[in-house]
């Protein structure tokens, strides 16, 4: 699965010195917030307003030594209180997207933690349960990102949940010597599997915080909403929640995923490339050697599999089938999730080169293509080559998950497309730009700015939604932002509490029409209902 084609590299920042002493003294001299887990007892933070927070909650054992490339397995009992007040180490990954900020205690494979923000005073309050997956392609991301930050949920009365999982070669690397030790005889998919096995903690443990353990929505953006769609497809997990939320992409898409044999061929030359004759050398390795590996040109990319456990069958089949979780579903993408050189490469955005790239896309098929997506001058056909890159990107999978739940899910589906691009960069960023996946790329002080986003780029939704706007200091955020933010976050408040995003001062959201083009809310300054213009386009991709 080609989650993202073009990626820029960049390095996170490092914190100074002396802000880093000033966290540590501001963290040992906060409150102290103590909950009781099946496991042993935590040691939080109490913030102002009555929210606590739990951070770098262990709740799979580390998946480190023998325990590399394995289902994540139980975290031993501790007797002693066990301080919660600083995030765990993120997954092994490379600093690969400009737009991630991080907070947790390094990289390590030592990384399955999580972290809770709680409203509940006590375990009797039974407040509705958000789990939230982070983006990143499989490759990169941490639940410690503060546009995922929970205490803005916490606030509207949600117990919040961000949770890390195993990325990469060390989440999704299947192997023929892998399948043959496991019990359930397959391999890859422990990303996905560490993702259920803390749906299984929450379904333990999250009434100690004041969560209602049957009332657990998940939710995630990019790679995030595609583990959505992954876990409500899985028997492993699709029982354990109640309400889902996908923001920009789904297992759903125009190619299938890989085989369990397919991806044992992957793992078991990319074993060969290692050096590693054996299962117990590959997992001799340093795992920084791994690491570095998967960077290098014409490595191939690892993720989800259908592997006859996790994923019994492809994705499309279980859904079709009404096999997945039928539970309510709160989907939808974003205006502008790539731009027209994705699709045209450096060539100008002209009506010519963009029907020069279809009809080697496509062949026999442009006419009918050109006639979906137009071009007949220079600003059409830019238009079209950025909704088509869009759509072959991840808008068709978002749309298909919409679609076949709709059908066979037995609930609401509720669709929206957020438009509102970001505003201009604060004067400190000086002449940048926006990356792939809403990162700065920092341009010539020389050069003329760049022109605005045409639309909202990918991700760009993410501290929106969330509530998190403040916590970005890229942008200088308007009124507007902040009124579009309140919007979007009381949707999905809403959503979270009842499977029903709909509620006062907000303008009605209709649920989906089953087989039908339906009704979109577009989600931007003015939030309005409009009519789907795009089912024909989608209807015709996925046509092989």
């Amino acid at each position: 699965m080609k989650v993202f084609l073009a990626i820029l590299l960049f390095a996170c920042l490092l914190a100074v010195p002396a802000a880093a002493q000033l966290m540590k003294k501001a963290a040992s001299t906060a409150p102290t917030a103590e909950v009781q887990t099946a496991n042993g007892r935590l040691a939080g933070t109490a913030l102002a307003g009555g929210i606590r927070v739990f951070k770098g909650v262990a709740f799979a054992a580390p998946p480190v030594g023998e325990r590399r490339w394995q289902a994540p397995q139980p975290v031993q009992p501790w007797k002693d209180v066990r301080p919660a007040t600083q995030f765990g180490p993120r997954a092994m990954q490379l600093p690969l997207f400009g737009d991630m900020n991080f907070r947790s205690n390094g990289v390590s494979e030592d990384c399955l933690y999580l972290n809770v923000w709680t409203p509940a005073k006590t375990a009797q309050e039974r407040r509705p349960v958000l789990v939230y997956f982070y983006g990143g392609g499989f490759v990169a991301g941490d639940g410690s990102e503060p546009r995922y930050d929970g205490e803005s949920m916490a606030r509207q009365g949600i117990v919040a949940v961000t949770v890390n999982y195993r990325l990469g070669v060390f989440g999704f690397l299947a192997h023929p010597e892998l399948t043959k030790e496991s019990p359930n005889h397959a391999s890859g998919n422990y990303g996905l599997l560490d993702q259920a096995a803390a749906l299984r903690w929450v379904q333990q443990n999250i009434a100690a915080f004041g969560g209602d353990p049957k009332h657990v929505t998940i939710g995630g953006e990019s790679a995030g909403s595609f583990s959505v769609s992954a876990q409500m497809a899985s028997p492993l997990a699709k029982n354990l929640v109640v309400a889902a939320i996908g923001e920009s992409g789904s297992l759903l898409g125009l190619q299938p995923l890989p085989t369990l044999a397919e991806a044992e061929q992957t793992g078991a030359a990319f074993a060969t490339a290692m050096g590693a004759n054996s299962l117990a050398a590959l997992r001799a390795l340093p795992a920084q050697l791994l690491l570095e590996a998967t960077g290098k040109p014409g490595t191939p990319r690892f993720s989800a599999v259908v592997d006859g456990y996790f994923l019994p069958r492809q994705p499309s089949e279980i859904y079709a089938a009404g096999q997945q979780a039928k539970v309510p579903l709160l989907v939808g993408w974003n205006s502008q999730e790539m731009s027209a050189p994705f699709l045209l490469g450096p060539a100008p955005p002209t009506a010519e080169n963009f029907r020069a790239a279809v009809q080697k896309l496509y062949g026999d098929r442009t006419t009918e293509m050109l006639r979906l997506y137009p071009a007949t001058n220079e600003a059409e056909a830019e238009q079209s080559a950025t909704d088509l890159a869009s759509d072959r990107f991840i808008a068709y999978s978002t749309w298909k998950w919409a679609d076949v739940q709709a059908q066979t899910g037995g609930q609401p589906v509720y669709r929206y497309l957020y438009a509102r691009p970001r505003p201009a960069m604060t004067p400190a960023m000086g002449n940048a730009t926006s990356g792939l996946a809403g990162g700065v790329v920092k341009g010539n002080a020389t050069a003329p700015p760049a022109p605005p986003a045409r639309g909202a780029v990918h991700s760009a939704e993410i501290e929106y939604a969330l509530g998190n706007l403040a916590s970005n200091k890229v942008f200088a955020w308007t009124p507007d932002d902040y009124q579009v933010s309140k919007t979007m976050q009381s949707y999905f408040a809403n959503f979270i509490k009842t499977g029903n995003p709909n509620g006062a001062g907000l303008p009605t959201w209709p649920a989906a029409s089953v087989g039908t083009a339906g009704q979109v809310l577009h989600l931007d300054v003015k939030t309005r209902v409009e009519p789907d213009q795009t089912r024909a386009r989608y209807l015709f991709l996925e046509q092989k």
